[in-house]
């Protein structure tokens, strides 16, 4: 399978190619040359590791990994993804916060490591995976490369803007791992990441990919906890499953679309987002209007351009068809208190920030009389944001033993100005 540009500017590539490019040559996104047909039987419920493979092997077809694409599910994907009931009958988690840094990209970021780990050719210079982060995929994709020989990974994230236990995190790896604090926001450190690698000359001196939502690596193993989750749902229930997503840079949310795409039974798609309001707005009108981003308590959703947005548009160029695919509606910071601090009682569940926001969703939809049950996909455990989460239910948050063990460690990041001269010359400093 070929994989082409959103601009239509750059050349088809293969998979490989896609993986380690990152962002094709003329600034746009890695999809698909051609969609595989929905028709495949999906018939009995799987595993996360079974289900990605069975996904993933039209688009590893003809590659270089293809035969490959079975260990790699296996050893990246074999992380617990359990939809858990509440005490409310219509209302279930998706919990993908059980891998090694409590948060959802925990799957997609392994399984990144583990596709480039088989593609790094034998004495080839030291590769530097660039990531920005808005809290929790810097964390994610240093525990999936660190002190992985042939690799070298370099975070950038938002000082002040994200939570002090995500700070810790991401700047408790060393060795190999590089971790930059950047006076400025999220999106401009998305920003830097994508002028270095739109930087021809630096990319001749300093090898380097992305692990962000922006690559198609990232994007599609998160396709498979939502067909392992839906496929057992729909064996309980006989029904479609319905997914409620908080969502930022729609990375994720995106994932969830396409697996649909591809013939899973899934219903609808809800996009919760906070206060950051251009993706609702977007939807709702029709016009595109990026803008700084706004600080919340949701942090890793405090994104003022979504990147994955110029998929979704690529994918469904007529307004009309893309507001079929997907609703968005936004939650401010009182709203995400008030879940927060009743979740622990209405349903049973102590949740993230972030999660929240999806379960104000589908508070909404029952106020309006919706009776139908929804999924809400819970993207980290509370515990990373303590700050925000306990002055809210007024007790402590169990730390599970993963984050534990990496708040024990020494943290270090160096301040970085939010000026792409300065992110390219430490770039060619660590060469």
């Amino acid at each position: 399978m070929q994989f082409v540009s959103t601009r239509h500017q750059s050349p088809a590539v293969s998979l490989s190619e896609a993986l380690t490019q990152g962002l094709a040559p003329d600034g746009g996104l890695y999809l698909p040359a051609e969609w595989p047909a929905a028709s495949l039987a999906w018939n009995e419920p799987m595993s996360v590791p079974q289900a990605a493979e069975r996904l993933l092997q039209p688009f590893f077809a003809g590659d270089q990994l293809e035969s490959a694409l079975g260990d790699i599910c296996r050893e990246a994907l074999d992380l617990p993804a359990p939809v858990v009931p509440s005490r409310d009958p219509h209302v279930f988690l998706l919990e993908l916060f059980h891998g090694p840094t409590a948060a959802f990209k925990d799957f997609a970021a392994r399984f990144l490591a583990a596709c480039f780990a088989r593609l790094l050719r034998p004495n080839a210079p030291t590769l530097t995976i660039l990531v920005a982060t808005s809290g929790d995929t810097g964390g994610a994709v240093a525990a999936a490369f660190h002190r992985r020989p042939g690799f070298r990974v370099v975070v950038l994230y938002p000082d002040g803007k994200v939570s002090p236990r995500q700070a810790h995190q991401l700047a408790a790896f060393g060795d190999n791992v590089h971790t930059f604090k950047v006076a400025g926001t999220f999106d401009d450190c998305q920003a830097m990441v994508k002028q270095a690698f739109a930087d021809t000359d630096l990319r001749q001196q300093v090898p380097l990919s992305s692990a962000n939502s922006i690559s198609l690596g990232r994007l599609l193993p998160q396709m498979s906890y939502y067909a392992a989750a839906a496929l057992r749902w729909e064996q309980i229930y006989q029904s479609l499953a319905n997914f409620v997503i908080p969502t930022g840079n729609l990375g994720n949310a995106l994932a969830c679309v396409l697996a649909r795409k591809l013939g899973l039974p899934i219903g609808d798609i809800l996009l919760a987002t906070n206060a950051n309001r251009v993706l609702p707005e977007f939807l709702d009108s029709g016009d595109y209007q990026p803008r700084p981003s706004v600080q919340t308590l949701a942090n890793a959703m405090d994104v003022g351009a979504p990147s994955n947005l110029e998929r979704l548009r690529a994918l469904f160029p007529q307004h009309s068809d893309l507001t079929q695919q997907v609703s968005a509606a936004s939650v401010n910071d009182g709203e995400l208190r008030q879940i927060m601090a009743t979740a622990e009682s209405r349903y049973g569940h102590i949740v993230c920030p972030h999660t929240a926001a999806a379960l104000a969703l589908i508070q909404r939809r029952q106020q309006a009389g919706d009776q139908r049950s929804y999924i809400a996909v819970a993207t980290a455990h509370p515990a990373k944001f303590d700050s925000v989460v306990e002055p809210c239910i007024g007790h402590p948050v169990a730390v599970p033993a993963a984050l534990d063990e990496l708040l024990r460690r020494p943290a270090q990041a160096e301040p970085l100005a939010a000026e792409y001269a300065e992110l390219r010359q430490r770039l060619v400093q660590l060469g």
